[in-house]
C-alpha cells in the first residue's frame, strides 16, 4: 500500500491483535494500529476516524455484533471486518445486517490481506460515487437554473423529434395556454409554435431540411402574426461519445430596442426585489413571533376576558402590518397599486413605535413627540410604514455605537418657498421628522443620498434602496423631503406631506358594521387552498349564508349542475389549479345564467390580472388580505345588486 493507515483492532487478546498485525504487514500494508477491547474505549477511538476496524466476535465485556452496531449509528463510513473463530451462516448474515462489510474465521486469517483490500477499494467507490452524485445533482440543478433564468425561449428534442424540455420563456414568447404544455402529444407545443408564424408552412420546410441533416446549424429571423420579430437558432445536441442526440432551439425577441429596455429595466426591478427579501423577512419573522406568541397565550387557563381582547387587538395590529409588507412589495413590483385612504399620522407612529424599538436594538433609545392635535393625511398607511423603517434603519447604522433617535410629528403651514430637490407648495402639511445623534452626512455626499443604489456602507451592509425608496414614496404622496446633516451632528429628515382640509368622521365599530351585512342566499365558494376555503366558509356562515364549496373549477361545475337554481351567487379565487382560473370558471357559468354575480379574489392587484373582464375592487374584486366587514360589504352588494345581463369576455 501506498499510504499509511490508521486500524483499529477490537480484540481482548494481545497475541491475537499482534497476529494480525503481522499478517497484515506481511501482505505488504503499511499502517499504525491500535487496540481497544471495552465500548468505551471503541467509541472514543471511533472519534479519530480509522480506516479501518477489525473486530473480534466474542470478548468478555464487549462483542463485535455491538461494535459494528455502534459504528453503524455513529454514521461513519468506516470498514468493519468482523472476525470469529466459529462464525456459521446466519451469525454471518446478522453481521451485516449490524453493519460489518466483511467476516473472516480466524483460522482463515491468510485471507486478511485481501478482505482488508477488498473492504478499502469498496469505501473509496462509494466514495467516489457518492462525489459523483453530488456533482451529477449540482450540475442538473446549474443547468435547470440555467434553463429557467434565460432570457431566450428554449426547446429541446430528441432525435424523433420528441419533447424533452422547454422553459418558461418559450411558453411566453409563443403566448401557449396551459393545456397546450400539459398535452401529452409532445408535437402539439411544437405545431402551435409554428402556425404563429406569418408563413408556417416555410419553417416546417426548414425544420425538416434539419432534421435530415443532423449536423446543420441554423439561423434566421421570423416574424409572428402579432409582429415579435424573433431571433431563431438551432443546433444538434450530441454527448460525449459524438452520438446525435437531438436538437435545441432558442428563441430571442429582437422586435425592439425599447421593449429590451423595458425589460432590463424590470430585471433590475426584480433584482432590487431580492435585495430587499432579507429585510422583509426580518419584519415578517417580528410580526410572526407576535402573531404566535399571542396565540400561545391564548392557550393558558384562566386568562381574563379582557385580556383576550388585548390579544386579540395586537394580533390584528401585527397581521396588518404584515400586508402592509405585502402591499410594499407589490407596489415596488408594480403589481399593487397605493391603497389611499384617510389616516391620523400621529396613529401610523404609535403603531410602529414599539417594532422600532426593537430594529433599533438596546444601544440606541427611541423618543417619540406626538402633536397635539391629529395630523389627518391621505395616504397609504403601508408605505408610510416604509418611509419610517427606512429611515429608522438609515439611522441606525449611522449610530453604530449607539445614541438617540427622535420622532416628531407636527402640523405645519408652508408660507414661503425654499431651494429643494422636489419644490414643495405653500398650505397645510403635516411634518414627520426622524432625527439621530449619528455621524452625520458630508456635504459632498448629501445631493446624493436619494439616488438609487447609491450607498456608502460596506458590502452587504446596504442596497442603496431605502433612501430611494423612502423619496419615490413621499413623491407619489405629493410631498417633499427636507434634510439636515453635518457630519459628527447627526441628521434630520423632515418629510412633509398634504394635510387634510376636513377631518374624516369616526366610523361605526366593525361589530355594529357587520350585523347589517348578513343574508341567507346560498353562495358557491371556490379556492384551491383549504386553509382559505374554510376561513370563507366560517366568515360567511357566521353572516348566514349557505355555503357551497369546490377546490377547483373543475369541482365547482359539478356543484353548478345540481344545485344551479339554488346558487345565488360565485365567490372565486382568480389562480386556481387544474388549467381553469377563476376567470375561466365564471365564464362557463355566465354562459348558463348571464346574471349571475361573481365575486374575484386574488392576492394580486387587478392591475396584474391579464384578462379583459373589468375588475374593481369594493365592487367584483377583492384583494387579499381582508376582514370580515369588506367581506360582507361586497357580498351584500353584489346580492342587492339589479340583475342585469353581464357582458361576455373572452380571453
Amino acid at each position: 500500500m501506498d499510504a499509511s493507515l490508521n486500524i483499529l483492532i477490537v480484540d481482548d487478546s494481545p497475541v491475537d491483535a499482534e497476529l494480525l498485525v503481522e499478517v497484515l504487514r506481511a501482505g505488504g500494508f503499511v499502517f499504525e494500529w491500535t487496540r481497544v477491547e471495552t465500548e468505551p474505549d471503541f467509541l472514543a477511538a471511533l472519534e479519530k476516524r480509522p480506516d479501518i476496524v477489525l473486530s473480534d466476535f466474542s470478548m468478555p465485556s464487549f462483542n463485535g455484533l455491538r461494535a459494528a452496531e455502534l459504528m453503524r449509528k455513529s454514521g461513519f463510513e468506516i470498514p468493519f471486518i468482523l472476525l470469529s473463530g466459529t462464525m456459521g451462516e446466519e451469525l454471518a448474515v446478522e453481521a451485516m445486517k449490524h453493519g460489518a462489510s466483511d467476516y473472516l474465521l480466524k483460522n482463515r486469517v491468510d485471507r486478511l490481506g485481501p478482505a482488508v483490500r477488498r473492504a478499502l477499494e469498496q469505501k473509496k467507490i462509494r466514495e467516489e460515487q457518492r462525489r459523483t452524485n453530488a456533482e451529477l445533482v449540482w450540475k442538473t440543478a446549474f443547468l435547470e437554473a440555467q434553463v429557467d433564468s434565460a432570457l431566450d425561449g428554449i426547446l429541446v428534442v430528441d432525435a424523433h423529434g420528441k419533447r424533452i424540455l422547454q422553459n418558461q420563456r418559450l411558453i411566453q414568447i409563443f403566448k401557449i395556454p396551459d393545456a397546450i404544455v400539459n398535452d401529452q402529444n409532445d408535437s402539439v407545443l411544437f405545431d402551435y409554435a409554428v402556425h404563429q408564424v406569418k408563413n408556417p408552412d416555410e419553417w416546417a420546410r426548414r425544420i425538416q431540411d434539419l432534421y435530415k441533416n443532423p449536423d446543420k446549424v441554423g439561423r434566421d429571423e421570423v416574424e409572428l402574426e402579432d409582429g415579435t420579430v424573433l431571433d431563431r437558432y438551432s443546433a444538434p445536441v450530441r454527448d460525449r461519445a459524438g452520438n446525435y442526440y437531438g436538437r435545441i432551439w432558442t428563441f430571442r425577441d429582437i422586435t425592439d430596442r425599447r421593449r429590451l429596455e423595458e425589460q432590463f429595466r424590470q430585471s433590475q426591478k426584480l433584482e432590487a426585489i431580492g435585495l430587499l427579501a432579507g429585510g422583509v423577512a426580518h419584519d415578517f419573522n417580528n410580526l410572526l413571533s407576535v402573531i404566535q406568541g399571542y396565540c400561545s397565550m391564548f392557550e393558558m387557563k384562566n386568562v381574563p376576558p379582557e385580556d383576550q381582547h388585548k390579544y386579540v387587538v395586537e394580533i390584528q395590529l401585527a397581521v396588518e402590518r404584515a400586508a402592509a409588507l405585502t402591499r410594499q412589495l407589490l407596489t415596488f413590483s408594480r403589481r399593487q397599486p397605493m391603497q389611499m385612504r384617510p389616516i391620523d399620522l400621529n396613529g401610523v407612529v404609535s403603531k410602529i413605535a414599539r417594532m422600532l424599538q426593537r430594529i433599533l436594538g438596546e444601544d440606541i433609545s427611541l423618543q417619540v413627540k406626538y402633536s397635539s392635535h391629529a395630523l389627518f393625511l391621505n395616504a397609504d398607511a403601508g408605505m408610510l410604514d416604509q418611509v419610517l423603517l427606512n429611515l429608522a434603519v438609515n439611522s441606525r447604522d449611522a449610530m453604530p455605537n449607539g445614541g438617540q433617535l427622535i420622532i416628531e410629528t407636527a402640523a405645519g403651514e408652508v408660507d414661503k418657498l425654499i431651494p429643494a430637490p422636489v419644490p414643495p407648495r405653500k398650505g397645510h402639511f403635516a411634518c414627520l421628522k426622524v432625527s439621530d445623534t449619528g455621524c452625520g452626512i458630508p456635504p459632498e455626499l448629501l445631493a446624493r443620498i436619494f439616488e438609487p443604489f447609491f450607498t456608502t456602507k460596506e458590502v452587504g451592509r446596504g442596497t442603496g434602496l431605502g433612501l430611494a425608496t423612502v423619496h419615490g414614496i413621499v413623491q407619489q404622496h405629493q410631498g417633499w423631503i427636507d434634510v439636515a446633516s453635518e457630519p459628527g451632528e447627526g441628521t434630520t429628515f423632515s418629510v412633509y406631506l398634504p394635510q387634510l382640509a376636513h377631518v374624516p368622521d369616526p366610523p361605526a365599530s366593525t361589530a355594529e358594521r357587520v350585523q347589517t351585512l348578513g343574508g341567507a342566499e346560498t353562495i358557491l365558494v371556490v379556492e384551491d387552498e383549504a386553509t382559505l376555503r374554510r376561513l370563507f366558509r366560517n366568515m360567511l356562515t357566521r353572516l348566514g349564508y349557505r355555503i357551497l364549496e369546490a377546490p377547483t373549477g373543475a369541482a365547482a361545475l359539478e356543484i353548478w349542475k345540481q344545485n344551479r337554481n339554488e346558487i345565488q351567487l360565485v365567490l372565486t379565487d382568480l389562480v386556481m389549479p387544474d388549467g381553469m382560473t377563476g376567470i375561466d370558471l365564471s365564464q362557463r357559468l355566465l354562459k348558463d345564467r348571464a346574471d349571475l354575480p361573481v365575486i374575484y379574489i386574488s392576492g394580486y392587484s387587478r392591475e396584474a390580472v391579464d384578462s379583459t373582464v373589468d375588475l374593481q375592487e369594493g365592487v367584483n374584486f377583492l384583494p387579499k388580505p381582508f376582514q370580515l366587514e369588506k367581506l360582507a360589504q361586497i357580498v351584500r352588494l353584489s346580492l342587492d345588486a339589479p340583475r342585469r345581463p353581464v357582458p361576455q369576455t373572452m380571453l
